[in-house]
Formats: structure tokens, C-alpha cells, sequence
């Protein structure tokens, strides 16, 4: 690590960055309990243990003045009628914010507060977010075929809190339904 200025590429399609110092990759079985329908979690997971998401990040002190960022790569794939997603979290330091930047594919950010506020952005190349602090967020791939990266900048010591998510769940869920992407209340969503 240098305290140094630096820059690095992002090429495309890959979206893999140029420097990467932590490589991160969340399996299937990284997810337990995250989607709705657990019977199909575990027949998947019985035949293989899929990465459905990768990390790429560029270290730097987890302190209050520094800019934590890096890539997110969302596989594309359901879990029964369910597409692939990312753990979810709350920022450990809750008062805290996240800019994401997507870079290629399609999806969604569904984002909630404790109280179970809840609020749902597209993601598609180009656009970018501002999560406020004190929303938990969720990366979703609703592309078929085509990976969803996203370029992602939040404070220092914000850190992760995961646990709540995995606890609660996240009261909005994104589905591939009959007619198309479908948004449904989470019926196991736990306040």
C-alpha cells in the first residue's frame, strides 16, 4: 500500500480493475438462507457451488478519511424464480453513504432502512447511485446472459454489518416472473 496518489483502468467487458489487491468470491452456499425458495438453494447447491458474485478492491485503511472502492460483479443465474445477488449489508458505522457506478449489465439495487423503509433503483451502464446512510443495499443481476459490475466508493470505517440481512432478509425481493422481472414483498421478512 502507497500513500501516494495512484490511478488504475477499468477495461471492458471484463470490468476486472488493473490493480486489484483483494479478490474476493461469494459461493452459493455464502448465501444460506438469502433466497426464498430453499429447496431449490439446496438442490443447486447439491449438484455444484457456483460463485454468484465477485469482489475486486484496492486496499486501504479502514479509517475515517480514506475512500474504500473497488469492482462488484454480480453473475447472472436464479435460484429458483430468484436472480443472483450479493449478501446485502448495512454499513457497520450506520450514518454512512455508497456511490455505486454501473459499469455493464442490467439490475437492481434494493436498498432498506431498519425501520424497513424500503426503495428499489435500476442499475443499467452509466447510471449512478447515491445510497444515503442508514440504508441497507443489495447488488441484483437481472441480465440473462451478461455480468452486472458496478463501481463502488464508500467511507473508510464504515465496515459491514452482514448479520442483520442474513438475520431479517431484505424486505423487497426482485423475481423472474411470468410476465417478465417481478418486485414481491418478502413473505419471510423479519422487522
Amino acid at each position: 500500500m502507497t500513500d501516494l496518489p495512484f490511478a488504475f483502468t477499468i477495461p471492458l467487458p471484463s470490468a476486472v480493475p488493473s490493480r486489484v489487491d483483494r479478490h474476493l468470491q461469494r459461493r452459493l452456499s455464502s448465501l444460506k438462507g438469502q433466497f426464498l425458495d430453499d429447496s431449490a438453494y439446496h438442490s443447486l447447491l447439491a449438484k455444484d457451488d457456483p460463485v454468484i458474485y465477485e469482489v475486486y478492491e484496492i486496499h486501504r485503511p479502514e479509517v475515517a478519511g480514506e475512500l474504500l472502492h473497488g469492482i462488484s460483479i454480480v453473475h447472472p443465474g436464479k435460484v429458483g424464480n430468484e436472480f443472483h445477488m450479493t449478501k446485502g449489508h448495512f454499513h457497520t458505522l450506520l450514518d454512512t453513504a455508497e456511490i455505486y457506478y454501473v459499469l455493464k449489465g442490467e439490475g437492481y439495487m434494493v436498498m432498506e432502512t431498519p425501520e424497513g423503509d424500503s426503495a428499489i433503483e435500476t442499475l443499467v451502464p452509466g447510471k449512478v447511485l447515491y445510497v444515503p446512510p442508514c440504508w441497507a443495499h443489495r447488488s441484483v443481476c437481472t441480465s440473462r446472459q451478461e455480468d452486472l459490475a458496478t463501481f463502488f466508493v464508500y467511507p473508510g470505517n464504515a465496515g459491514h454489518d452482514y448479520g442483520t440481512i442474513e438475520q431479517q432478509g431484505f424486505r423487497k425481493l426482485v423475481m423472474d416472473g411470468v410476465d417478465g422481472i417481478e418486485i414481491i414483498d418478502n413473505p419471510r421478512w423479519k422487522k
